[in-house]
């Protein structure tokens, strides 16, 4: 099942965001090469700059889901004010559908 992890921002965190950015990067190639990782991307304030995230993975279950955000490195290094976990289903433009 696809999860869909929903993650904003503390006000004044993207210092923090900057700073942890390749850890994160790292850390999404790696579900990426697994095959864990849907797609992923930050949300943007007003200005154009980064003030959250979204991160979509296939996951057996909701545990497993939990478990890959609370070991991004934003979470780790404290960033998000909140996380939201929601299952989500693919319908219209999958990739294997192309």
């Amino acid at each position: 099942m696809i999860f869909v992890i929903l993650c904003r921002d503390k006000s004044g965190h993207l210092q923090v965001r900057q700073d942890t950015r390749p850890e994160h990067v790292e850390y999404l190639e790696k579900l990426n090469a697994a095959g864990t990782l849907k797609f992923a991307g930050p949300f943007l304030d007003e200005e154009g700059k980064p003030s959250g995230s979204m991160v979509a993975v296939e996951t057996e279950n909701r545990a497993a889901a939990e478990a890959i955000a609370r070991a991004d490195p934003y979470a780790l290094a404290g960033l998000f004010e909140t996380v939201e976990i929601r299952p989500w289903n693919w319908v219209f433009n999958k990739p294997e559908n192309a």
